[in-house]
């Protein structure tokens, strides 16, 4: 899931080299915490956070094979 987040958002910023996802796992979930550059902050929420619900989407899809909550956070 690390690798799938971290394409999604160096395609949408303007500072890719800033882009740091992380990724820890507890008894129920997956947590993948992603940061960006704070100039990049909206591109990555987009309006109305239609982009986050997307990437979290994207995710969720990605995670059901394993049976798996992915939480997506964005910092």
């Amino acid at each position: 899931m690390k690798e799938l987040v971290e394409i999604i958002a160096t395609s949408l910023v303007d500072h890719p080299e800033e882009v740091v996802v992380t990724e820890h796992e507890t008894d129920k979930a997956i947590v993948v915490e992603l940061k960006v550059a704070a100039d990049d902050m909206g591109k990555v929420i987009g309006k109305q956070g239609r982009i986050a619900k997307a990437i979290r989407t994207v995710v969720k899809a990605a995670a059901s094979k394993d049976d798996k909550k992915v939480i997506v956070e964005i910092q």
